[in-house]
């Protein structure tokens, strides 16, 4: 074990993710989402495969006792991917950022629904009060559907991006099946190959030719996801999951930073008051799985964000 590795992995993780959705963000004027999928999960895939070979697990991960399981967590993954990235179309970086923090509530109402696992009152409790963050994120938007006077695009995206939230939280409940019977390094290949042929059948509803500034931006994108994936991975084998899992709320910090300076963004006192309690409420959880001793490694190792 090694923690401060594991944190500073972690951290990485979470800064490249953010640049990642900021270049997916920068293209969106031009490029679809769907297209944006492709390139994001086609241009990770030589860096995962690398990576795998560095491993020694190349093999294993190219191996897989349940093809319909990736198929399935492939499928909602990229629906949650493709609507993460239309919202960034539509909101703020640090309001996609924020929203997409019901996730991991989301994953424990799911889990309990499909998988049979048992909500304690005081989790329940918790989930409740992230949610009610989550409205407070929401209801400057939702207000556009019956006042004219704001944009109801705001109000289209913030519904999209909790949509591909709730996504993400399904694509979490395969990977919970998955582990049990699957490598992580096989549920990370997979669902890159899963996302980047899945993506192609939205070629028939707008795709366009980028120009290169854009044609760059989606490349990197792709390498960077990639990248963020492998230190994402990584972080949890150098310590439980209960000790970096938190980290991931520094995301917010990268979100508004970068909105601020490139897309002239600044967060909402209803996005920041709803950001804090979904972010204490998703601490406190994790607090308390790790007190309980349910530990989540395998299950975080493949996650994806965004996805």
């Amino acid at each position: 074990m090694n923690p401060l590795r594991a944190i500073l992995f972690k951290l990485l993780s979470v800064a490249l993710f953010v640049i990642m959705a900021s270049l997916i963000k920068a293209a969106s004027d031009q490029v679809p989402a769907g297209q944006a999928v492709f390139f994001r999960s086609l241009f990770a895939v030589p860096v995962i495969v690398l990576w795998l070979a560095a491993r020694g697990d190349l093999r294993t991960g190219l191996r897989s006792a349940n093809p319909m399981g990736h198929f399935w967590r492939g499928f909602v993954g990229t629906s949650a991917m493709g609507l993460m990235f239309a919202g960034l179309a539509l909101l703020p970086l640090p309001e996609v950022t924020a929203i997409g923090y019901a996730t991991p509530l989301l994953v424990v109402i799911f889990a309990a629904m499909f998988l049979g696992e048992e909500v304690r009152l005081f989790r329940l409790g918790l989930v409740m009060v992230g949610l009610i963050g989550v409205l407070i994120m929401l209801s400057p938007r939702l207000t556009a559907l019956t006042n004219h006077e704001m944009d109801a695009r705001l109000a289209l995206g913030a519904v999209i991006t909790l949509a591909g939230a709730g996504c993400a939280a399904l694509a979490q409940v395969f990977i919970r099946k998955l582990v049990q019977t699957e490598q992580t390094s096989a549920i990370v290949f997979w669902f890159s190959i899963s996302a980047t042929l899945l993506s192609l059948l939205t070629l028939p509803f707008g795709w366009v030719m980028p120009t290169w500034d854009v044609a760059v931006m989606l490349v990197l994108a792709g390498f960077i996801g990639g990248v963020a994936q492998i230190f994402l991975t990584s972080s949890y084998r150098f310590a439980n999951a209960s000790v970096v899992a938190p980290f991931d709320y520094a995301s917010m910090l990268f979100a508004v930073a970068i909105g601020y300076v490139f897309f002239d963004e600044l967060p909402t006192r209803p996005m920041v008051g709803g950001a804090a309690l979904v972010i204490g409420a998703g601490v406190v959880i994790i607090w308390r799985e790790r007190q309980l001793g349910l530990e989540r490694d395998k299950q975080r190792k493949a996650q994806t964000p965004l996805g």
